[in-house]
């Protein structure tokens, strides 16, 4: 993940100092996250937004002296840990019995991957569904959600993997997954 945030950087003096930054305070932003969020993998999303939001405010940050960035490396991560809690309040999840509109060959195989899909974690689960089932964009997700386009990728392929895992277990091709 951090060689993903260093390619965002042009200096390699600010690559260093995000390097320092990041090994210094990966923990603690991932912990601020877990205690609000209580989840791992929500914790882990917030996270990466957090060093997201960093790089966007690098100018600012690399200009902090180096005792006050663990305090606005904390602020982001918590900041970015309360706006998913609020995103989630905002977002109703599918009634159990929704039906969504499926192909019209191959019925049995959809119908599958929609019952795969509901049994996921509410925060893939919610996303997968607009993704597989309604095909929004990624754009579109994150709009609608209101979170990051990254976030939406993040959990998108998390969201497969762990549907493929799936899939593969109980013997079926998992190509379209």
């Amino acid at each position: 993940m951090l060689a993903m945030f260093l390619a965002m950087l042009e200096s390699e003096e600010d690559q260093r100092r995000f390097t320092k930054l990041y090994e210094a305070y990966e923990k603690k932003v991932y912990a601020v996250a877990l205690r609000i969020l209580g989840d791992p993998v929500r914790a882990e999303d917030a996270a990466q937004q957090t060093w997201f939001q960093l790089l966007k405010r690098w100018d600012r940050v690399s200009a902090l002296p180096w005792e006050e960035t663990e305090g606005y490396a904390v602020t982001t991560s918590k900041n970015c840990a309360l706006d998913m809690l609020r995103a989630e309040r905002r977002t109703m999840a599918f009634p159990e019995d929704w039906d969504p509109p499926a192909p019209e060959d191959r019925q049995d195989e959809y119908d599958y991957l929609v019952s795969l899909i509901r049994a996921l974690p509410e925060g893939y689960r919610r996303i997968l569904e607009l993704k597989c089932v309604e095909e929004q964009t990624n754009k579109e997700i994150a709009r609608r959600l209101n979170i990051n386009e990254s976030t939406v990728a993040s959990r998108v392929m998390r969201g497969r993997a762990m549907l493929r895992s799936q899939l593969k277990k109980e013997g079926y091709a998992y190509d379209a997954v």
